[in-house]
């Protein structure tokens, strides 16, 4: 049997989201007590959500919506690298810290540590980066941070590159206890008529 290691960080309403989006809020509609039999609650959150998955239509009109995209991506073997870059720097091919061995890539930066306190000097993905991934046969690419894009590209550079290579990606992931090696990820979305992204409990099994 597996083992399986947790990189999602726990979601409550302390949970940071980007500046300006829709927080989490759980609101309890029936709970035990007199009359009571059972609890039933709902939430109202952004689906850029921790660890979650975005969608092509995340920054494409014309792009497909999660419950579109394939899951093959986000299931099978994978590898966690760990990268050296300053903080708010585009990640490019010559800071991996190890060569590419696995159609799915992890970056573990390091520079998002707590995911209940917002900071938006992350590391990112540069296109460089998305294009060399791609030539290796790389179809995921995720980071331990909010964005693939840095807090102020407004071009989404990364994102267009990830896109155009029929790239999934994953954000928010948490990898500070996971050494950089050889795994298989678990990382579902959930199938979310017509929207732009979908929370993902993501697992890796060792």
């Amino acid at each position: 049997m597996p083992r399986l290691i947790d990189i999602s960080p726990r979601v409550s309403e302390r949970i940071a989201v980007w500046p300006g989006d829709v927080p989490y809020r759980r609101v309890v509609g029936t709970s035990f007590g007199p009359g009571g039999n059972l609890e039933l609650s709902s939430v109202v959150t952004t689906l850029h959500l921790g660890a979650h998955a975005d969608a092509p239509s995340h920054t494409a009109p014309d792009g497909a919506p999660i419950d579109e995209v394939p899951l093959d991506a986000y299931f099978g073997p994978c590898q966690v690298i760990g990268v050296e870059v300053a903080r708010g720097a585009r990640i490019r091919p010559e800071d991996l810290t190890a060569p590419v061995e696995a159609p799915r890539v992890l970056l573990k930066t390091g520079t998002f540590p707590d995911p209940e306190a917002w900071g938006s000097d992350f590391a990112s993905l540069s296109p460089e980066l998305v294009d060399a991934l791609a030539g290796r046969g790389v179809v995921l690419v995720g980071i331990d941070t909010p964005s693939v894009d840095p807090f102020d590209d407004g071009a989404l550079e990364s994102h267009r590159a990830l896109r155009r290579h029929g790239m999934a990606n994953l954000e928010g992931l948490v990898l500070a206890h996971v050494a950089p090696g050889r795994y298989t990820l678990i990382a579902l979305p959930l199938p979310l008529a017509g929207a732009d992204a979908s929370p993902v409990r993501a697992a890796l099994a060792v």
